[in-house]
């Protein structure tokens, strides 16, 4: 498994995303949700219309960990969710195949991001980008390691530095500056 990085270039972003409506809006919105919420990938394809739709919150049980996640809606996501859920049931998968009523996989959610990100010219990227961009520019703003530790369920505050990129930047910064 290759080691992936989170999307560091706000302008990268908005780059993936016009990409991603171009292909599909429930690209956009994989995307969206999952660079807002943090959440895992298995977890977020996972959800259906009505764990999110008129909700203040998302609330779950892991998949990987099995422990409660509970995750606030800030009202852009909740205008995002209205708008990619107008005319869903709420029984359905929020990321349906358009082969059928299952839910897309964890395949081809990696080859939505990845054909994506080649088309704007980013490397490293896999479903845990979504994450790991989340984590890497919550961390950005608010500069709380302990909260963000909290959010992903990470044993430490190391862990979670590492997990989203800070180290790596970090190691960077030092290493173009040294030289002997």
């Amino acid at each position: 498994m290759n080691t992936v990085q989170p999307i560091r270039d706000v302008a990268m972003i908005e780059a993936m995303k016009r990409v991603l409506m171009a292909q599909h809006y429930r690209n956009y919105f994989l995307f969206v949700l999952g660079i807002n919420t943090g959440l895992r990938i298995s977890d977020l394809l996972a959800l259906r219309v009505g764990d999110v739709r008129g909700k203040s919150h998302i609330i779950i049980n892991e998949q990987k960990t099995g422990k409660l996640k509970r995750f606030k809606i800030n009202n852009d996501l909740q205008h995002h969710i209205s708008d990619f859920t107008l005319s869903k049931d709420a029984a359905e998968y929020l990321f349906k195949s358009r082969r059928g009523n299952d839910r897309i996989h964890r395949v081809q959610a990696w080859k939505i991001l990845s054909a994506a990100a080649a088309e704007v010219g980013l490397n490293e990227i896999g479903t845990h980008t979504l994450r790991k961009t989340f984590g890497y520019h919550f961390y950005q703003k608010y500069k709380d390691v302990a909260v963000l530790q909290q959010i992903f369920n990470h044993s430490s505050p190391a862990v979670t530095m590492r997990y989203i990129g800070i180290n790596q930047d970090i190691i960077d910064e030092a290493v173009d500056g040294f030289s002997l």
